[in-house]
């Protein structure tokens, strides 16, 4: 059964007049239009199932950045069916926009779906359970947003050709413009260029905890702009820094140290200066023989210096953690067996003291040698 024949069945069913066909066709299409959606949305939930058991996420990928612009598809062309049926009885001007509509319908529906396919891809090629090699975040952000980027510009430039503008003349324009804009915006550019180079460069990662000596910025990334970097300090506040900032910085990834580093000063006191040898040489096999000490790295206990109150020697070792919290938990433990160390040889701390020395008067002086005197003359 064709269209025509379904229509003139429910106009004679009905009893409306020839007049009024118009509603019975932009009714069917409109009923079809929702059959058909409902179909295809049966057809995704299959396919959806079906690509769940599959070992590889692009089918996943596919249908769900699929699924809302198919049938977006489908209802803008029913919807513009119908307009069209409805434009054959009146011809007023609003309806003139039905073909412009009808020929950018398919390029930004299909735009839609690269940038969902991009975005949905950006964030499977990250996750572990779905890529054998995840792809760090900064890296994937930074490929996910050219592709978008590309997406948007070609179909612009697609629906313009289609419009009836001069692509080639747009073009032009552009490259005129763009100098102008350049001028204008040096200082968007200059961020744009400057989150360029940390995409390429990568100094620092989504995720990295960085600071800078030059400025008051320390943090960990939490995400990478071509405008701005937001960087959230360690009290929790946002830090908003333009990506030209970094391209005059000095920037510090601690993040990617290898080992963190115990450098400490202990002092003992002068009275315990003989046992200061068999203290240091307890408190480097104490580091030797400590599981979490990285042997590989350097390790050094010696005597240091003759401190004002105290005899002092220093430890310099490497963890093997570069975890913050991890690293101050194995501190503490080395310098608690310190102290047991030290105690264990009668041996004290040190603290700042001072020892003054009175010198002696003239008059105390000679009273003590008449004092010594006087018995002799008594004689």
């Amino acid at each position: 059964m064709d269209m025509e024949t379904l229509v003139s069945w429910v106009t004679s069913a009905l009893n409306l007049g020839m007049d009024h066909t118009w509603i019975i066709q932009v009714f069917v299409i409109v009923l079809l239009t929702t059959l058909v959606s409902f179909a295809v949305k049966k057809v995704f939930d299959k396919l959806e199932q079906t690509a769940k058991k599959s070992n590889t996420f692009w089918d996943d990928l596919l249908i769900g950045a699929a699924r809302k612009p198919i049938r977006l598809f489908i209802w803008l062309n029913g919807l513009l069916l119908a307009t069209d049926v409805v434009r054959s009885v009146s011809n007023e001007p609003i309806f003139d926009f039905v073909d412009p509509v009808r020929s950018v319908t398919f390029v930004l529906v299909f735009a839609w779906f690269m940038v969902s396919f991009i975005r949905k891809g950006e964030e499977m090629v990250q996750d572990p359970n779905h890529a054998s090699k995840p792809m760090d975040a900064t890296t994937a952000s930074a490929l996910g947003k050219l592709m978008r980027l590309s997406v948007l510009i070609t179909s612009a430039l697609v629906v313009l050709q289609s419009l009836g503008f001069s692509v080639s003349g747009v073009l032009a324009f552009g490259g005129i413009g763009g100098i102008a804009v350049g001028f204008a915006a040096k200082d968007l550019l200059a961020n744009f260029f400057g989150g360029l180079m940390i995409y390429l460069d990568q100094p620092f990662r989504v995720g990295d905890w960085v600071r800078s000596p030059d400025q008051d910025i320390e943090g960990t990334v939490e995400n990478i702009g071509w405008r701005l970097t937001r960087i959230r300090t360690f009290d929790k506040r946002p830090i908003y820094v333009p990506n030209a900032t970094f391209t005059n910085i000095t920037v510090e990834n601690p993040s990617r140290m290898f080992n963190r580093r115990i450098y400490e000063n202990i002092g003992v006191r002068y009275s315990d200066a003989g046992k200061v040898a068999a203290i240091v040489t307890d408190v480097e096999a104490m580091l030797r023989e400590h599981e979490a000490i990285d042997q590989d790295q350097l390790l050094m206990v010696h005597l240091n210096k003759f401190a004002a109150s105290s005899i002092e020697f220093f430890i310099y070792t490497f963890t093997k953690t570069v975890v913050w919290k991890e690293f101050h938990e194995i501190k503490q433990d080395i310098l608690l067996k310190i102290i047991d160390i030290v105690e264990s040889h009668d041996a004290e701390f040190a603290f700042p003291t001072q020892t003054i020395h009175m010198a002696e008067s003239e008059s105390e002086s000679e009273s003590e040698s008449e004092s010594e005197s006087e018995p002799e003359s008594g004689k």
